[in-house]
Parts: C-alpha cells; sequence; structure tokens
C-alpha cells in the first residue's frame, strides 16, 4: 500500500474516552473559549491602546495571534471526534493539522528569541534601544519569525507526503509529523535528518535565550532600574519559554519513548500540553505582570460597569 492509497487516517487515541466523551467535550469547550477570550483580549487591547504600540508589546500581540493560529488546528477537530462514533481524519487534512501545529510551536520559539533579544536590547543597551528596535526592524524580525518557522514546516510537509505508508492508523488524538513517518515502509533517512536538523535548531533558540537571560541577570543586578525592568518584563518571558518548552519536551518524549504500559489518557494529555496550557498562560501571566497591560484591561473591563451605574443599562 503506497501513501496515494490512501484516503483516510483513524485515530486512536480516542478509546478510553469514550466513557466521558461529554464532560471531556465540556471541558474542551471550555478551555478553547477561555484560550479564544484571553487571547482576543490582550490582542484588541494592543492594538487599541497607541501607547502599546512598542516592540515587545508588538511581539506579544504575535505570541498572542499564533496562540489562536495553532489552537485552531486542534481544538475544532477535537471537539468534533469527542462526538463522533468514527475518528478519522482525511489524508489532506492531516497532513494540514500537523503543519499548522507544529509551525505553530516553531513560531513560538522564534518570537520567544525575539521577546528576548529585544529586553537584551532594552536593559543593556538602553541608550540604542529605538534605534535598535526601529519600526522598520522589527517588522522585518517578526515577519521573519512567521516566515521562517513556516518555511521550514513546509519541507517537512513535503518529505513526509513523499513516503510510501504501509498502514493509516495512527496512534494519538490528532496527526504528527512522527507517527505518519512511522506507518513508512520506505526509507525515513531524509526525515530523520531533517527532523534532527529542526529539533537542533530550535534548542540553539532555546540556549540563546538562556545565555541572553544569563547576560541580562548580570546586567540587571548592577542598578535598582535593571532589576525592576527585569522582574517586569523578562520573569513573564521566563515563565513563557518554560511553559510551552516543558509541555512540548512531554510530547516528544511520548511519541518517540512513549512505553505502551502508559495509561492511554496519562499519553493524551502528555501529547497535548502544548496545545492547552501555554494558550491560557501565556496571556494571563503577561496580563497580570506588565502595569501597562493590566491597567488598561482593568479600564476596558471597568467600561461595562460605569456605563451601568450611570445608565443602568450595559
Amino acid at each position: 500500500m503506497n501513501s496515494t492509497s490512501i484516503v483516510f487516517f483513524s485515530l486512536s487515541g480516542f478509546s478510553s474516552a469514550v466513557n466521558y466523551r461529554f464532560t471531556l467535550f465540556s471541558l474542551t469547550l471550555l478551555c478553547y473559549c477561555l484560550i479564544l477570550v484571553v487571547n482576543v483580549l490582550l490582542i484588541l487591547t494592543i492594538i487599541f491602546d497607541e501607547n502599546l504600540h512598542e516592540p515587545m508589546y508588538i511581539l506579544l500581540c504575535n505570541l498572542c495571534i499564533n496562540a489562536l493560529y495553532g489552537t485552531v488546528g486542534f481544538y475544532p477537530k477535537f471537539a468534533f471526534d469527542l462526538l463522533s462514533d468514527s475518528h478519522v481524519i482525511s489524508y489532506m487534512g492531516c497532513f494540514l493539522q500537523f503543519f499548522v501545529i507544529y509551525s505553530y510551536v516553531k513560531v513560538d520559539y522564534s518570537i520567544l528569541v525575539l521577546m528576548a533579544y529585544d529586553r537584551y536590547v532594552a536593559i543593556c543597551r538602553p541608550l540604542e534601544y529605538h534605534s535598535v528596535m526601529s519600526v522598520q526592524r522589527t517588522a522585518l524580525l517578526v515577519s521573519l519569525s512567521w516566515f521562517v518557522p513556516l518555511c521550514c514546516e513546509i519541507v517537512v510537509v513535503a518529505l513526509t507526503s513523499t513516503l510510501k505508508l504501509c498502514g493509516s492508523h495512527i496512534q494519538k488524538i490528532y496527526c504528527e509529523n512522527w507517527s505518519i513517518v512511522k506507518l513508512s515502509c520506505s526509507s525515513t533517512t531524509a526525515n530523520n535528518i531533517v527532523g534532527l536538523i529542526s529539533v537542533s535548531f530550535y534548542c540553539g533558540h532555546v540556549f540563546f535565550i538562556m545565555c541572553s537571560y544569563l547576560w541580562l541577570v548580570k546586567t540587571a543586578l548592577k542598578s535598582k532600574e535593571g532589576r525592576r525592568k527585569f522582574t517586569q518584563t523578562c520573569v513573564p518571558h521566563l515563565f513563557c519559554l518554560l511553559n510551552v518548552t516543558s509541555a512540548l519536551l512531554f510530547d516528544i518524549m511520548y511519541s518517540r519513548y512513549g512505553s505502551v504500559s502508559v495509561l492511554e489518557s496519562v499519553k493524551n494529555f502528555m501529547s497535548i500540553q502544548f496545545l492547552m496550557i501555554p494558550p491560557i498562560l501565556n496571556p494571563i501571566i503577561y496580563g497580570l505582570i506588565l502595569t501597562k497591560i493590566r491597567s488598561r484591561v482593568m479600564s476596558l473591563c471597568m467600561i461595562p460597569v460605569q456605563r451601568f451605574k450611570v445608565t443602568g443599562k450595559v
């Protein structure tokens, strides 16, 4: 059986969820609505407040947009499968799903790198900040943070689509590249090499961020103002980095080295952490810690209350 004869892939990760499908559907719907609300609220706050049209907030806005982009590739299909008796996905739909989900992860890391660089310039080279992080350069960096990951994932999709597959049974609740590669009955050397390069490249992102923060800590300790900037703007960024990295690490370890003895429900939870926890926590963390955003969001939330007090209508 080659790849052209496969029309659908079956997803086997739902067998343990049959008895709890309505409960899980309700929790999924609640989680997705929460992701939409917190990310859209932060995006609109940054867009409509001219005081927030600075590189750091523009990058944060892109982080939230990326969260919406990535989760739309998982939640609608997952919610539909919870209520369905047939857990299948089309050949093209499968490739589209893993393209969206894993390009989301790569864009996330690219934006986090830019945020680390932005904080480095702001704290270590404050007098040069506006010239280094100009509008033109910020726009270019943001464009590259989307363009490069999307191109990387296109290469991965193109390579995987050329494989001859000897099966259509994916042991997860969504499509991913490694699950499809494991179904191959042809050589996967090129896929393994590209996968290794991709993982190394984004591990380099994490290494760059950690090195920049070691330098930032060293610089921030020298002055009270530096410590204040570091606490207010760098701590939430570190939380976001640890958040997405730990969640993604669970998924990678499960995909490549997962044991069959582990409960399926545990495997499923481990495999969707990076699609559930970072999109919710990242905007909340920034919304609570960054003073400008917190005060602006609170003022927006108070408008309906004040209007009700004056007119008696929301």
